[in-house]
């Protein structure tokens, strides 16, 4: 019952306030990685956006470079919802086949899950009706569970038992979105 009404409650209030916006990253689609959402209206000054970023590559050069980035984030805007300045908290989940570079000259990668929680700071502006640009940078704290491999052998050069554990507080957001409004 509890899923029913929330689901409910968010319906609604997506058709209440109906403006709702596909985004795509500029900035990262140059460099061939993906980064695509969706952002809705939630309320006057509030919104909800939901991405996805991913580095599909198995590898480049033989050095694994492929994750994916699941990411909600709620936003708060300052002046009027989707135009000016804004700020908003996110908790999101990845999962990585990468070698981090301090890792390339041991010719090491990591292999595991994760998750990401942090703030987003950015300015919306409206170009028409239709079209919007999103500027933003966002980061915070991530924290990583995997094995670690060698490239080319696939064995462990770490001791843990399972999984190693990394956290590390670092940027992991940012861009330019062209956001195109579908309703």
């Amino acid at each position: 019952m509890k899923k029913f009404f929330l689901i409910s409650l968010l319906l609604f209030s997506l058709h209440t306030y109906s403006q709702t916006y596909i985004k795509a990253n500029a900035t990262t689609v140059i460099v061939g990685i993906p980064n695509v959402g969706i952002e809705t209206s939630m309320g006057k000054k509030s919104t909800f956006q939901f991405d996805i970023l991913a580095s599909m590559w198995k590898s480049v050069k033989g050095i694994p470079m492929q994750f994916y980035i699941f990411m909600p984030e709620y936003r708060y805007h300052f002046h009027e919802k989707y135009d000016g300045f804004y700020v908003g908290a996110n908790m999101g989940f990845t999962k990585f086949n990468f070698s981090r570079l301090d890792h390339l000259k041991a010719d090491q990668f990591e292999k595991g899950i994760g998750y990401l929680m942090g703030f987003t700071v950015g300015y919306e502006k409206k170009i028409n009706d239709k079209f919007m640009l999103d500027i933003f940078l966002g980061g915070g704290n991530s924290q990583g569970f995997y094995k670690g491999y060698y490239i080319g052998t696939n064995t462990r050069y770490e001791s843990a038992k399972d999984y190693n554990k990394s956290g590390e507080w670092i940027p992991y957001r940012g861009g330019v979105m062209v956001s195109y409004r579908i309703k």
